[in-house]
């Protein structure tokens, strides 16, 4: 008989006996009918039982007719158990879809192959720098210039492009009333060729529109973007649009799935390298160099070709450098070593920044899952204690050790993949949520969640290894039951007693490190949400505005002031840029005898503003005056007090002056006098110490000749609460006053800070969730023990109560060995917290991991949720009645 037929008979196994029912009675009667007596045909025939057992061996396929025995046996008992069942699935769900989330993001944002032909092939270049005393390592942008040297260098052996870093821009289709935000990259024109890429609409960029710097302003449109800004319209090839004063022509839309190089972006609009404008023969450092070795390139030839020719060049670039930098600065930098890294995952400044935060993440929810399996080993040690006598008879009756492995085992697997179920459920929603949370709703982290082969595997061997994780211990436990001990009731509960102590050793261990990262986290988000910032966030409002061309100072002073005599506006001023907007602008300064030394951490930070934008933002001047309307750079400027302090210690800096860079050339100084002191102030960064500023006035000359300035925020202090209340009025405002002004972004102060604290507020929030579940298991875990241990106790507990034990002993002897391993547990905890002190260190801010309120609260919580889970089995068993006991028994 066929193994098919044999697998298939198990789904009509009925059907199966019945036949064979039949078949052993027409062998009978035509025996009978022969003319034999009955007594001498059955005693020729032999057992009917044992022939008909072994005609079905020969037709069914007996493991899988055992395996679905076991499947329904293993559903009764779920469905006998519906609270406990029902929690258990629920808590192990909640393990398993933290965990799918943690992957997920991880495998999006890291371990996902670009989708491209051979991504295996592609490397980007990477080098190391000094500053301020320290060395970093696998720095990967470069200026657009060093392109061509390290193109040529690498020629005969390697392709290298240069591919710029996504930036958000403002765009338009239509009038400049209609900007709208996009993501735009540079990209070298052979890009699209070397990828294998193929147009999904119209043509890609080729090299011969990558060669004339200005000269080919064409632009190819992502299919995501395709989609969901124009609805896969056809017609959008040859359609133009406006980045500044520039217009490109749309020529085709890249291929499904190919949303550019940099995980964490979504790049909706491709542009040829030469049409970077200033990028081009610029030092700005915003490209990364991707090499793609030929057909038979040495790697390590191709890496040395690259590492002399960055050599030379970085030769002609030291030339150009100022007076005043560390030699030892020059030297690192001429002599930086380079590596070819693998960049066929991409390469994101989103990988580097939640590279530790998103690790942590997937440590924390691992952790929740061996709280959850924890419970779970516990619950299904209970029951095998439970189903003792069954198990016994089971093996009385001739099952073996593996089928009772089995048995247990398959009971195991329906609550993992009813778990595995609702946590891929759960992770379909979470890990949008998270992802949602890690950057400000201006720039957004964008990622394909959309599930591939690796996640699919993840889920199968996540399931597979959660079910060993709680199941295999309680089956080899019941398995090696002894059916004379157990039928007597005389086996032995300590065992799993000590067994199920044990895993709530390891669950408070698990829960106390959770709480005591957390907790960490936690106070991060506090101390840095809490911190002053110097100046006044509410009721502000940031217009980031844009002009057609550079317009002079006093055009922006002028419509600042008709902004402040709008109805509901209180104050307003002009700046370069908003504060905690991540813009910043350093030059290095001389004053009253100090001279750079070169590191960054020394320079002077510099904005340009408007008179009134002390005001505005409440930094009230504490020394001299605000600036005047007519003032102008370079003569004046109003410095902070770590600035005065630096550069003249307890001395008034008011009346005195100070030397700084030029904007244009970092040769030249200009000379400044100071004429007022503002209380510090942060300027770009949360974590950082606030730093020495200059405030310069947004008007100023270079050379005699005025400056323009083609953008600038107005900074707005609304006198209702909510000032977004005011964009519309305000954006109209300025439309109607300056038509060749538009606005390309509105957010108020607020958001601009807390847009600087996303980590630590994401890290809080899934730690102080994570953090309460942990607890919440490891509080069901010990009452599960506790539960279980009265309930084998009752007799033993009733005769110690009979003869006059009091309430205090009976509850030590429950507690007792159970918060031994909590202590046990919490002492390990503690330990693995303090040694992890190196790993997330740097992701804490004024937090110190030895810090005693660092250790005690989590102590304290724990000891607390513990003690009231212990409460109700200690309860349960002082009030055992002696005398219905026994009388039971």
């Amino acid at each position: 008989m066929s193994r098919w037929t044999r697998l298939t008979n198990v789904f009509r196994s009925e059907r199966v006996d019945r036949d064979i029912g039949e078949e052993l009675q027409s062998h009978l009667d035509e025996a009978q009918a022969d003319g034999r007596p009955p007594g001498q045909v059955l005693r020729a025939f032999g057992s009917r039982l044992r022939i008909h057992e072994a005609a079905r061996e020969t037709l069914i396929a007996h493991w899988l007719e055992s395996l679905m025995a076991d499947v329904i046996s293993g559903w009764r008992q779920i469905v006998k158990h519906k609270t406990v069942s029902a929690s258990a699935i629920l808590s192990l769900a909640l393990g398993i879809g933290s965990c799918m989330s943690a992957f997920r993001l991880i495998d999006a944002l890291f371990l996902r192959p670009l989708p491209i032909a051979q991504p295996e092939r592609f490397y980007v270049i990477t080098w190391e720098s000094y500053s301020d005393g320290k060395f970093e390592t696998g720095i990967d942008r470069f200026d657009y210039p060093a392109l061509r040297s390290l193109r040529a260098a690498a020629i005969d052996d390697a392709n290298v492009m240069a591919i710029s870093i996504p930036m958000r821009i403002d765009l338009t289709f239509g009038s400049d009333e209609n900007m709208e935000r996009a993501s735009r990259q540079y990209v070298s024109g052979e890009m699209f060729g070397q990828f294998g890429l193929k147009p999904a609409f119209g043509r890609l960029l080729s090299e011969s529109d990558d060669l004339t710097p200005g000269s080919h302003p064409y632009a190819v449109i992502s299919w995501d973007y395709w989609s969901r800004r124009f609805a896969r319209d056809p017609g959008i090839i040859g359609r133009s649009f406006r980045i500044g004063n520039d217009l490109y022509e749309i020529i085709g839309v890249a291929p499904k799935g190919f949303t550019g190089t940099d995980p964490g972006t979504f790049t909706d609009v491709f542009i040829p390298d030469t049409m970077s404008g200033p990028f081009v023969s610029g030092t700005c450092n915003c490209f990364r160099m991707w090499v793609s070795p030929k057909p038979g390139g040495n790697l390590a030839r191709i890496q040395e070709k690259l590492r002399a020719a960055l050599h030379r060049y970085r030769e002609e670039q030291v030339k150009t450098w100022t007076a005043g930098r560390q030699q030892q600065e020059k030297d690192v930098f001429l002599k930086a070593q380079i590596a070819l890294e693998p960049a066929g995952n991409g390469r994101s400044g989103t990988q580097h920044g939640y590279q530790r935060s998103l690790t942590i993440f997937a440590v924390l929810v691992g952790l929740v899952l061996l709280i959850a399996c924890g419970n779970m080993a516990n619950l299904m040690t209970a029951q095998a204690g439970a189903r003792s006598r069954e198990m016994a008879l089971r093996v009385s009756i001739g099952a073996g050790r593996s089928r009772l492995i089995q048995l247990v085992l398959i009971e195991s697997a329906i609550l993992a993949a009813a778990a595995s179920a609702l946590g891929l459920a759960f992770s379909w929603l979470a890990a949008p949520f998270v992802l949602g949370r890690l950057n400000p709703p201006d720039d957004p982290v964008r990622l394909a969640l959309n599930a591939d082969w690796l996640t699919t595997l993840f889920a199968v061997a996540l399931t597979f290894m959660v079910t060993m994780l709680f199941g295999l211990v309680p089956a080899f436990r019941a398995s090696s039951i002894k059916p004379a001990a157990a039928l007597k009731g005389g086996a032995d509960p300590h065992g799993r007693r000590r067994l199920m102590n044990a895993l709530v050793a390891a669950q408070v261990a698990f829960c106390l490190f959770v709480l005591f990262v957390s907790g960490l986290f936690i106070s991060t988000f506090e101390r840095m949400a809490n911190q002053p910032t110097g100046f006044s966030s509410p009721r502000v409002l940031a217009l980031e505005s844009v002009s057609k061309t550079g317009l002079a100072a006093e055009e922006w002073y002028q419509l600042a002031q008709r902004l402040q005599s709008t109805p509901g506006v209180k104050s307003a001023a002009v700046a370069q840029y908003a504060l905690m907007s991540n813009n910043a602008m350093t030059r290095f300064v001389w004053a009253n005898g100090h001279a750079p030394d070169g590191t960054w951490s020394h320079s002077t930070w510099i904005l340009g503003v408007s008179p009134g934008w002390f005001e505005t933002m409440k930094l009230g001047i504490l020394q001299g005056r605000d600036f005047r309307w007519d003032d102008a750079y370079p003569d004046v400027a109003i410095v902070n007090e770590k600035f005065a302090q630096r550069y003249f210690g307890d001395e008034s800096p008011v009346g005195r002056t100070f030397e700084a860079q030029t904007f244009t050339n970092g040769d030249a100084r200009v000379r400044m006098r100071i004429v007022g002191v503002v209380p510090d102030a942060r300027y770009e960064d949360m974590r950082l110490p606030v730093p020495a500023t200059a405030y310069l006035p947004l008007r100023g000359f270079d050379g005699g000749v005025e400056r323009n300035h083609n953008r600038a925020t107005f900074l707005v202090r609304t006198r209702t609460p909510d000032p977004l209340a005011m964009a519309a009025t305000l954006r109209r405002m300025i439309h109607v006053s300056r038509p060749d002004i538009r606005v390309a972004n509105i957010v108020t102060q607020e958001e601009l800070v807390r847009s600087q604290m996303v980590r630590e507020r994401l890290l809080a929030a899934l730690s102080l969730f994570f953090a309460a579940v942990a607890l919440i298991l490891a509080g069901v875990g010990l009452y599960g023990v506790l539960n279980y241990a009265v309930l084998e106790r009752r007799r033993e507990l009733g005769i110690r109560i009979a003869l006059g034990a009091p309430s205090v002993n009976i509850a030590a002897r429950v507690t007792l060995l159970a918060f031994a391993m909590v202590v046990i547990g919490a002492s390990v905890g503690i330990g693995f917290g303090l040694a992890s002190e190196r790993y997330i260190t740097a992701l804490l801010y004024q937090v110190r991991v030895g810090e005693p309120s660092t250790l005690v609260l989590p102590l304290a919580t724990m000891l607390g949720a513990l003690a009231l889970a212990a409460l109700p089995p200690v309860v349960r068993a002082i009030r055992i009645d002696p005398a219905e006991l026994l009388r039971a028994e």
